[in-house]
């Protein structure tokens, strides 16, 4: 399987966060982007609750959750900082969110492009190494999110068990295993 290196965020700001974030900034960490809308009904109901709850479970040492408010319609309704603000604000989300830079030439945001996104929500997944591991438009089951976070940070840890040093009392051990002593 060949991996790709994920595109940069490009962004115009950022709420909820002191300073702006990027990828390079985050690697290390497991990195759940959520790409949504404030007017979009699959990200109020579904995907942003669900990256509370990645955020919520997950030790933000090992995964970084980042919201990227990505407008491609309804840009008067939903388009200021200010509005993005309040919504957060309402909604309770805590994470970082940055705002998509709007397009050069008309058409879909930066960000947005550079991934080649269907719509909102899109969450992309992006390994420690900064490679791009999953993208998924519309909604993904928790069950499933949770396993393939979980799967990216055990990938290159030790795990404990390749070696097993037997107990200096446990003269039948071995490499293999302890045999059972019979009792002659």
């Amino acid at each position: 399987m060949s991996l790709k290196r994920a595109q940069p965020l490009e962004t115009i700001a950022w709420l909820n966060t002191a300073a702006p974030i990027s990828l390079e900034g985050l690697r290390g960490k497991v990195v759940l982007i959520e790409a949504f809308q404030m007017l979009c009904p699959g990200c109020v109901s579904h995907s942003l609750p669900q990256a509370m709850r990645v955020r919520q479970f997950f030790s933000e040492k090992d995964v970084a959750v980042v919201g990227l408010h990505t407008v491609f319609e309804h840009h008067s309704a939903q388009g200021t900082k200010e509005a993005l603000g309040a919504f957060l604000h309402e909604y309770r989300i805590s994470f970082p969110v940055g705002i998509d830079a709007p397009s050069d030439h008309g058409g879909p945001p930066k960000t947005m492009s550079a991934y080649q996104m269907q719509g909102t929500p899109t969450a992309i997944l992006i390994d420690r190494n900064g490679y791009l591991r999953k993208q998924k438009f519309g909604s993904e089951q928790d069950m499933v999110l949770g396993a393939e976070i979980m799967s990216l940070l055990k990938e290159d840890q030790p795990t404990g068990f390749d070696k097993v040093t037997p107990l200096p009392d446990q003269a039948g051990c071995t490499d293999e295993g302890c045999v059972i002593p019979s009792n002659k």
